[in-house]
């Protein structure tokens, strides 16, 4: 496999250890990671990598891991490989998504996801952490302006915005990668973060509770993200880099 795509850069040392390149690590080996550093779920449970008893549905897949600490793992399966990857790495916020899980279904009347649990799996599966010192840039974001965020303020975004995905179907799509990768922003405040991203990312996750409070980002327009990208041209495909929708009237 080819893990050579920049946002694999945060996981770069866990899929060197994994030999992640070679091809999906056994559960054994994801195991043995978890247990050298000691990671927990929200209940203070040690963190396991099991293969299912059969097909679960999402809110027993989130009970499961939030009861036992055992999370569903198929072997030689990428999609869940990638899942123990963002666990091995950021093991507070997983584990903060999956107590938000619990909390909310532990809300619900009925079998139907809520808004709040559209959000977090979102977050799970396409969130990407958005963090800048300039805070101009993230409101850029959040109106789909484009053009003025990485053609106009490209230097800026270069200098002080700093990108990190944690949705695991989105690293996998990043595998073959295409323009129109879209990740879900979770933005951050790094004034509150006092260097430790991750935690400003749990405290942030609290105050989300529908999709709609996190901005798209074709992540191959994220400068350095996508070779072509350097001309002001690549920003110009409305297929790709949408405008925002107008208001409902």
């Amino acid at each position: 496999m080819n893990l050579s795509h920049p946002a694999f850069e945060p996981y770069r040392e866990l899929v060197d250890t994994l030999r992640f390149a070679h091809g999906i690590p056994p559960v054994e080996a994801l195991n043995a990671l978890a247990a050298q550093r000691g990671i927990h779920q929200s209940r203070g449970l040690p963190l396991r990598f099991v293969a299912p008893a059969g097909r679960l549905a999402a809110r027993d897949y989130e009970r499961a891991i939030l009861r036992t600490g055992a999370v569903p793992t198929r072997a030689d399966n990428l999609h869940d490989a990638l899942n123990a990857l963002v666990w091995l790495r950021f093991p507070r916020f997983k584990a903060a998504l999956n107590a938000a899980h619990g909390a909310a279904i532990a809300t619900e009347h009925t079998t139907e996801r809520g808004r709040r649990r559209d959000a977090l799996t979102v977050l799970d599966e396409s969130g990407v952490w958005v963090a800048s010192r300039d805070p101009a840039l993230p409101t850029l974001l959040r109106a789909h302006a484009w053009q003025a965020l990485f053609v106009e303020a490209r230097a800026r975004v270069e200098r002080d915005m700093h990108f990190v995905v944690v949705g695991h179907a989105l690293l996998e799509k990043t595998l073959d990668p295409y323009p129109e990768m879209t990740g879900k922003c979770l933005v951050l405040d790094p004034a509150a973060c006092a260097g430790d991203v991750e935690t400003c990312a749990v405290n942030t996750l609290a105050a989300i509770d529908t999709p709609r409070q996190l901005p798209p980002l074709p992540i191959q327009g994220i400068p350095g993200w996508d070779a072509a990208n350097r001309t002001p041209a690549y920003y110009a495909n409305p297929v790709v880099f949408r405008p925002a929708r107008a208001p409902a009237s």
